[in-house]
């Protein structure tokens, strides 16, 4: 399998292997769909996070919750992703969006992995259409419960539980309550990236997760405030030579929906 994360001159060389797919999502509301229509990358698809990244939205499950396989696998059997092809994911901020698309393809045991840098990194023509590829098969498959947590795994004091942003809890844009988890560790999904939005040295995100308490063997949890940017963390994990940890893929959105929740604030 590849690794999580493989640069620009990787896609050069295998560029007639991989299918490349822009992930772009805002939000503050602005459309992914219309900024791939106005450039993306030669030969991109534009895969649509809300529509088959996630599934409903609600209280009880959090803003993206993962889609039902079934429609994940429409979703990719219909921009022409098979069952044997290699996916190549980027968004325009440092991948913390195209992460959910490699995460949930890896965790099903399919070849994916994020352009570092994505789009900031390319040098060369956007396109402005859309390439016609023919449908694929892709079958569907379940998520795996081994790589995943819930409420009750992420209060668990034996796990480390990362939150990728607003852990403060200064403010907060969408959700019921602003604030994280009772002992969770803060660590930014942003920072994993430099100023050019392409991954730190493994060493240093090595050191970034020690920082927080991972270690060797720990069971490391993620969240975010719906289960996207957390996929970042989770890939920078691998990147610096930890073992897979697991998304709560309700996260914050899910878990500030009851009001009996414990909340904590600050730093």
């Amino acid at each position: 399998m590849l690794p999580p994360v493989v640069d620009l001159s990787w896609w050069r060389a295998h560029r007639g292997s991989v299918v490349l797919a822009d992930v772009r999502w805002y939000l503050d509301g602005r459309s992914g769909r219309a900024a791939y229509d106005a450039g993306h990358l030669p030969g991109a698809v534009f895969v649509d996070l809300d529509r088959w990244l996630a599934g409903s939205a609600g209280p009880g499950q959090g803003r993206h919750p993962l889609p039902d396989p079934a429609v994940f696998a429409e979703g990719m059997a219909g921009l022409g992703i098979g069952d044997e092809d290699t996916v190549l994911a980027y968004d325009d901020a440092g991948g913390v969006i195209a992460a959910r698309l490699v995460w949930l393809l890896r965790v099903t045991g399919h070849d994916a992995a994020l352009l570092d840098g994505g789009l900031r990194a390319y040098d060369g023509p956007l396109e402005v259409r859309a390439p016609a590829r023919p449908r694929a098969r892709f079958t569907p498959r379940p998520w795996p419960a081994e790589r995943l947590a819930d409420v009750d795994d992420a209060l668990a004091p034996a796990h480390v539980v990362l939150d990728a942003d607003r852990f403060r809890g200064d403010h907060e844009p969408v959700d019921p309550r602003a604030g994280h988890i009772p002992g969770a560790r803060n660590l930014p999904c942003r920072t994993n990236v430099d100023a050019d939005g392409r991954f730190l040295p493994a060493e240093e995100l090595r050191r970034r997760f020690a920082a927080v308490g991972v270690g060797d063997g720990s069971d490391v949890i993620s969240y975010c405030g719906s289960g996207v940017t957390a996929c970042h963390n989770l890939l920078a994990l691998e990147v610096a030579g930890f073992a897979p940890g697991r998304l709560y893929p309700g996260s914050w959105s899910q878990y500030s929906a009851d009001p009996e929740r414990p909340v904590a604030t600050g730093d």
